[in-house]
């Protein structure tokens, strides 16, 4: 029992290990001293910890086991990329991690280094995101912590977020220039572009979720983790027969770029489509408050991005404040 530290010289890495109840853990570090304060601190907190007798009480588990245990139990197909690269990256520089503490350490630490490599803010985001979703499962699903800690991981806002709007001509356009041979495929581009749907979500549909004309998603379903109702409209509704999509992720990717390459537009991604739903819905007058639950957006303030939509309805709000000064009055 106890923390050691080594130098891993193929590598060029320090990597301290303990071994407590038969269990080993080990974490990676880029330089002998913060691998060797790091095995200070936790040393400390293990003989204070068996000193109080707490030592053993409830069980600890791994970044691993937790992704692991989510696959398994969640429908992740929307985050299957992301969760990828995040098991590699924390399978390269911090192996083993425990979930708490030192998960949220590892996740501020890749944080720091996505940033650095010049990653977008929101693809790091979606990496956070992995992480978070595991510390929240943890403790409100598992019971494998005392207290939330998803919480503690910030998600800054990304600057000059990109965001592409198609007209309705251009949406057609791009709908017909799908080939003929992606017959399928060309239904679940068009279903996107009828309700907003992530292509996670879609291709994850099954017969179950269609009722009374709408499209109804469990928790396991969306990216949140709650449930989301999406109303289907005349054109939406055939498209839904017969689910799941006798198709793959991979093959809808290869008909929408087609469709892109044949238009001109290669700046197009699929998940423009959200956008241009919600764009479309903003310039037809919709509530924002209404776009945000249809997108399943966990705040206004990531829905306010479509509030430039329909320039003119604003004209007409402010229209309606009276007149305040009297104009007939004479001044001097």
């Amino acid at each position: 029992m106890g923390y050691t530290v080594s130098h891993r010289k193929d590598r060029g890495t320090w990597v301290v290990r303990c071994t407590v109840n038969g269990q080993r853990t080990q974490r990676t570090f880029r330089t002998e001293g913060e691998a060797r304060q790091y095995a200070l601190k936790a040393e400390a907190q293990r003989q204070e910890d068996e000193f109080n007798g707490v030592m053993g009480r409830k069980p600890k588990y791994t970044f691993s086991e937790g992704l692991q245990r989510m696959v398994s139990e969640y429908d992740v197909r929307s985050q299957k990329q992301h969760i990828l690269l995040v098991a590699r990256w924390i399978d390269e520089h911090a192996p083993g991690v425990i979930i708490g503490q030192e998960l949220l350490d590892a996740a501020r630490r890749m944080q720091k280094a996505l940033k650095e490599k010049g990653l977008a803010q929101s693809t790091i985001n979606n990496r956070i995101q992995v992480v978070k979703r595991v510390l929240s499962l943890s403790y409100r699903e598992w019971d494998w912590l005392d207290l939330p800690l998803d919480g503690k991981l910030r998600k800054p806002s990304p600057k000059n977020e990109r965001h592409v709007y198609l007209t309705e001509g251009e949406l057609a356009e791009l709908l017909e220039a799908v080939p003929e041979r992606y017959r399928i495929e060309r239904k679940v581009i068009l279903l996107a572009m009828l309700t907003g749907m992530r292509r996670g979500e879609l291709m994850g549909l099954e017969p179950g979720n269609v009722y009374n004309g709408r499209i109804v998603l469990r928790p396991n379903q969306t990216k949140s983790g709650k449930p989301r109702i999406i109303p289907l409209t005349e054109e939406a509704l055939p498209l839904v027969d017969g689910l799941p999509f006798d198709t793959t992720g991979d093959r809808v990717r290869g008909a929408f770029e087609k469709a892109r390459e044949r238009i001109g537009r290669p700046d197009i991604r699929f998940h423009d489509l959200r956008h241009c739903y919600a764009s479309l819905l903003a310039s037809k007058g919709e509530a924002l408050t209404s776009i945000r639950d249809l997108l399943g957006h966990s705040s206004l303030t990531v829905t306010s991005r479509y509030a430039h939509a329909d320039p003119a309805r604003w004209e007409s709000v402010v229209a309606k404040l009276p007149r305040i000064s009297n104009q007939s009055a004479t001044t001097h």
